[in-house]
């Protein structure tokens, strides 16, 4: 990962944008560069991934202009190419530095032609104004905030606006900002046209552009590694990627010392495949100690949210502390084109599909904020194989109907396009586990018991009533929530809600995200 931050306009001094800024060196450890422009301050922490050399840090100039982006570009050698026969020269192997002048001659269109990752910022010398953009599915942070002066101000992460910003909001995944407003580009959830091929055709298809989307991430100058639970998504990447790979790849998984679920399953996982593969160890200890430190990286208060980052963020800081890996694939971003246990309660397959897009939409705030937060805090990349665009698409326009639980199996597509010998039987059919749960059934009751022990029930009903907005509905959310506004006051609105099951569904009218608490639960938990 990298950092960037850009205050758009006059008014502020180097000093108190440094102060915003360097809370998030962690992002970019191996550089750091500030420039101030005619119109305003660009700053860059940087994370070496593509183009190790000092000719790829950023940000990046052309006649005047600049850009600092924190992204990953896929195919960027073929635009590479075809700006290099138009007379443009490169200084550095960065897939970066083609953006000023793919924006040169494109202009905003650019951003519908990139099959990227990405967040940035650009400053226009011609016209002297500042246009920034985001990837269409959030993947990659960016934030906004306006200053006492009205001054707009980007930023990868919240932590750096709140010295500077009275209100906070993400930046809409999609869009790009130009003239004051905000744009639509591109979105994800928008089908044109509902594929009716019939199964093996769409299971087909699944299989190879998923196949595709592990690929072209595998491409780094820096150490690549895997985060590997043993559940579906993390094996299926991991499966794909060892296939792809002339040498055993490194996978990681963690879980705590005495009930971890998914620690046997990655094992097994790891044995097929044949990975370098380690175990890491937690412990309620652990957990209790890092809670503060992981509500404040991630900048939210949603529990599922919380919950899922204990284990994923003291895994990645022991591949931090212990592994010269830089970039780790993960298998986020399957739940919510496939389906979750609660989905099986979908009413029908309209239903399913609007439920869908609304978490698609809000990816950003959940599941894909946990795995930037919990890997970029330890100096690493995270890489999402299934957030691949064209995957994205495929699976958002097949016909809701085939994507309903009627195989009385969850996920049955994804399933069923990689039978064969990718992995174990009974690991492709695995029935899905809680990722919070899985790390171990203990961790989530322990995090439960350490609230509960907190407030008496009269103090918790007298303090969660000053948060108007997603108030919170135990005793574990009003903490979560407490420690959210000692580093983030007054900035709740930047999460939409509570990440919870469509409460108006039949049999999803729970007061906890957790799929244990479901009927359809079962045997996901063993």
């Amino acid at each position: 990962m990298c950092s960037i931050m850009c205050y758009c306009g006059k008014g502020i001094t180097l000093e108190e944008f440094k102060k915003g800024f360097d809370a998030t060196i962690s992002r970019g450890p191996d550089d750091s560069r500030i420039v101030e422009l005619e119109k305003g301050i660009m700053g860059f922490h940087r994370l070496a991934i593509m183009g190790l050399t000092p000719e790829g840090m950023q940000p990046f100039e052309l006649d005047g202009s600049h850009v600092i982006c924190n992204g990953e570009i896929y195919g960027y050698r073929k635009i590479r190419e075809e700006l290099l026969k138009k007379g443009y020269t490169f200084k550095s192997g960065s897939d970066c530095e083609l953006l000023l002048p793919l924006y040169r001659e494109h202009g905003t269109d650019m951003f519908a032609m990139l099959d990227a990752e990405f967040a940035l910022v650009l400053y226009d010398a011609a016209t002297g104004e500042f246009i920034a953009g985001r990837d269409p599915i959030g993947i990659r942070p960016l934030y906004y905030g306006y200053d006492k002066a009205g001054v707009i101000v980007f930023a990868s992460e919240a932590k750096n606006l709140v010295p500077i910003c009275d209100k906070i909001m993400p930046f809409p995944p999609g869009h790009y900002y130009k003239d004051g407003a905000f744009v639509c580009y591109a979105d994800m959830t928008r089908v044109e046209q509902v594929c009716t091929d019939d199964l093996e055709t769409v299971c087909g298809n699944i299989h190879d552009k998923l196949e595709a989307g592990v690929d072209k991430r595998l491409v780094a100058d820096a150490k690549v590694g895997y985060l590997l639970s043993g559940g579906l998504d993390s094996s299926l990447v991991c499966a794909i990627a060892a296939r792809h790979s002339d040498t055993p790849i490194r996978t990681f998984a963690i879980g705590m010392e005495k009930d971890a679920i998914d620690l046997k399953y990655a094992k097994q996982v790891a044995e097929y495949i044949g990975s370098d593969h380690t175990e890491v160890y937690m412990t309620k200890q652990e957990v209790l100690d890092s809670l503060e430190d992981v509500i404040h990286l991630l900048g939210t208060y949603d529990i599922t949210t919380i919950r899922a980052s204990m284990g994923m963020y003291l895994c990645c800081k022991w591949i931090h502390e212990n592994t010269d890996v830089k970039v780790l694939l993960t298998g986020e971003i399957s739940d919510e084109l496939f389906g979750y246990k609660y989905t099986d309660f979908a009413p029908n397959a309209e239903e399913f599909q609007k439920e869908s897009a609304k978490r698609i939409r809000e990816l950003h705030m959940y599941d894909v904020l946990r795995a930037d937060r919990c890997i970029s805090v330890n100096a690493l990349e995270a890489r999402v194989p299934f957030g691949d665009l064209d995957f994205v698409r495929y699976v958002m326009s097949i016909d809701p109907e085939k994507k309903l639980n009627t195989y009385n199996k969850g996920k049955y597509l994804l399933r069923h396009a990689f039978e064969g010998d990718y992995l174990p039987e009974e690991i492709l059919y695995r029935e899905k586990a809680a990722f919070s749960d899985a790390v171990g059934h203990s961790m989530v009751d322990d995090l439960k018991e350490y609230a509960e022990g907190r407030y008496s029930d009269a103090e918790y009903e007298e303090r969660r009533k000053q948060y108007a907005f997603a108030q919170p509905f135990t005793k574990e959310s009003l903490l979560y929530r407490e420690i959210f506004e000692k580093y983030y006051p007054g900035q709740a609105e930047m999460v939409v809600d509570f990440w919870m099951p469509n409460r108006e569904w039949e049999g999803c009218n729970v007061n906890d995200p957790s799929a244990r608490v479901l009927a359809n639960y079962g045997a996901s938990g063993e």
